[in-house]
């Protein structure tokens, strides 16, 4: 049986992946990244096809087309990803969240001539972030190790499951015939890319060892999105066994966690097939 290219990347990625997991390559201190040697290589391969190739077409392709028609394929992408999203607003029992995400896929659908023209934001339909991952996340499964993927980027092993189930229901993934599918993703991914230039400058400015920014800033802002921007304080646990009472008081008082300005540019480092 054929395989088809998204088919291909994936399980080559999750095989790599795996054998990162299984094998722990360099260990680290830090606890939630155990697997730091296997990850900052396979980040250096990121970044390195980033600079050699994706990077220098998102520039071109920004500098040739016109706003609008970027801004209309940016909605388009962007309203195929509400069906999903929904879908998975209404796993985590976000009722209302998910029927107006599928609001936003109708009128985008239809009066927004296929989602290039966002008629829905303008009508007060909030556009949501939501993924299988972050569903798994709300069910109360854990992150699991930190692990960077050949293409795909940050995830953590839970992350990694939800990527899975995110590619098989991904539309333009799965959509046939191949050429228009392949057109599709590549697209997709040097526009993604293109509208995440202006942010490069911050990261490079602000970061003295980019991998851990970057892996902090992923980190920080899974949680945020798993908990919808109101996530619960981290406690240290040899601080809350030495002081129960203390570190209580410091939990109802400490403000939440907020983004970091790495939030802005982590989703470079997202999947490429299934966005």
């Amino acid at each position: 049986m054929k395989t088809t290219f998204p088919a291909r990347i994936k399980s080559v990625a999750m095989a790599i992946a795996a054998v990162g997991l299984l094998t722990g390559c360099a260990t680290s201190g830090n606890p939630k990244d155990p697997i730091e040697g296997f990850n900052r290589a396979m980040f250096a391969f990121n970044e390195g096809l980033d600079s050699a190739i994706i990077k220098p077409v998102a520039k071109g392709y920004d500098h040739v087309l016109p706003s609008p028609i970027k801004t209309g394929v940016t909605n388009f992408f962007s309203n195929i990803e509400d069906l999903f999203i929904g879908v998975n607003n209404l796993l985590q029992g976000k009722v209302p969240e998910a029927f107006s995400d599928l609001g936003r896929v109708v009128i985008n659908s239809t009066v927004g001539l296929l989602g290039v023209i966002d008629f829905a934001s303008d009508a007060g339909l909030e556009k949501h972030e939501e993924d299988f991952g972050q569903t798994f996340g709300r069910w109360g499964v854990g992150n699991g190790a930190y692990v960077v993927i050949p293409v795909f980027g940050s995830r953590t092993v839970r992350d990694t499951v939800g990527l899975v189930l995110d590619v098989a229901t991904d539309p333009v993934a799965n959509h046939n015939p191949e050429r228009t599918r392949d057109i599709a993703l590549a697209l997709r991914l040097v526009n993604d890319r293109a509208n995440l230039l202006p942010a490069d400058k911050v990261i490079e400015e602000a970061a003295l060892d980019k991998y851990s920014y970057m892996r902090d800033a992923y980190l920080q802002r899974r949680r945020n999105l798993i908990h919808d921007g109101n996530p619960p304080r981290e406690v240290e646990a040899n601080a809350e066994s030495a002081d129960p009472a203390a570190s209580a008081e410091a939990q109802a008082g400490e403000p939440r966690a907020e983004a970091t300005p790495a939030s802005v540019l982590v989703a470079s480092t997202e999947p490429a097939v299934a966005n």
